[in-house]
């Protein structure tokens, strides 16, 4: 089979494609014939050797995949040869296949289109995390979401309406936060024009955002810890603009708000439980409609540098999905 593969360490053009052997299954994983990658800003960080796993090389990038199962393992039960799946591989994914642990496979509808699919795992999964357990979001409450046109903001701004939350987008174009209108945010604010924490005040009444979602660190998340409410929560989900911010805790105790870690990741190993209740009800809401995965960029997987590139120069609005059929 193809696979995309990191031999060294560095930036995206340092990929090459070539056949390696097909994966082995234990008796607790399946063996996925992939259809469709999601591409994350993590695989830009695990090629370089910056992030928080750290396969030995030669390893193929891609934490999550969409296909059709092509074998299973003796303890897996719950899907079978030839159903159509989604997976979190970890890392593998950028392959034409891939294996994953059968806690983190999921069968899915089947006229859902499998390049949606592959976009699901990594970025609702966090955001529903991150806005059910660990901010405890309620209906009503307003929610701000920084970097609101990225993977993981749109589905912030998605999964926040459909919560009942108002949606504050925050953005550095109109043209992209145009698209999380489509997707719900009733207000939007584009920060290369205006001032996030002046037009949050100003759209609250001067009481601040209940719930921030910030997954872009840097002088976005300076900003919100000065319109953030009473009682407000401050998700921490990852630092796209390239600096983590530092906070004086003075300005926590004087708003008695919290500033909260969110590592998804994690909970498929501590909190797997969790982790699949949030799943089926997430894929019970794409099967009524509810829930619409945004991709703006389907390429093949021999351009996966290309890919990786549109995350890095920020080009991409939602999700960008590697394809193994040819795009």
């Amino acid at each position: 089979m193809k696979a995309v593969l990191c031999k060294s360490y560095g930036p995206p053009e340092t990929l090459v494609v070539e056949e390696v052997a097909s994966p082995k299954i234990d008796d607790e994983s399946v063996l996925i014939d992939v259809h469709a990658a999601g591409v994350n800003f993590a695989d830009t960080l695990i090629i370089q050797n910056k992030y928080q796993m750290k396969p030995p090389l030669p390893f193929s990038p891609g934490s999550e995949v969409a296909g059709e199962v092509l074998e299973v393992g003796s303890k897996v039960e719950h899907v079978q040869t030839g159903d159509r799946v989604l997976a979190i591989t970890g890392w593998g994914g950028y392959a034409e296949q891939a294996t994953a642990h059968r806690s983190t496979v999921y069968p899915i509808p089947g006229d859902m289109d499998l390049n949606k699919a592959a976009s699901i795992p990594t970025v609702y999964g966090t955001s529903y995390y991150a806005l059910k357990q660990r901010a405890g979001m309620r209906s009503e409450e307003t929610l701000l979401v920084l970097g609101a046109t990225g993977g993981v903001g749109l589905t912030a701004v998605e999964l926040g309406k459909l919560m009942g939350a108002r949606v504050i987008a925050a953005g550095g174009s109109d043209q992209k936060l145009s698209i999380a209108a489509e997707y719900g945010a009733d207000h939007l604010i584009n920060y290369r024009e205006k001032s996030i924490k002046d037009e949050v005040r100003a759209l609250t009444d001067g009481q601040g955002a209940d719930v921030i979602y910030d997954a872009v660190g840097g002088d976005a998340f300076d900003q919100a810890m000065s319109c953030i409410n009473w009682n407000g929560r401050l998700l921490v989900v990852g630092f796209a603009s390239g600096r983590i911010p530092e906070v004086a805790v003075h300005r926590v105790m004087n708003k008695s708000c919290q500033i909260v870690g969110v590592l998804w990741g994690a909970t498929l190993i501590k909190e797997p439980e969790i982790n699949r209740k949030n799943f089926e009800e997430m894929l019970d809401w794409f099967a009524q409609g509810k829930l619409r995965p945004h991709v703006s960029n389907v390429i093949p997987m021999d351009r996966a540098a290309e890919a990786l590139g549109l995350l890095l120069e920020r080009k991409s609005v939602g999700k960008v999905v590697l394809s193994m059929r040819g795009g």
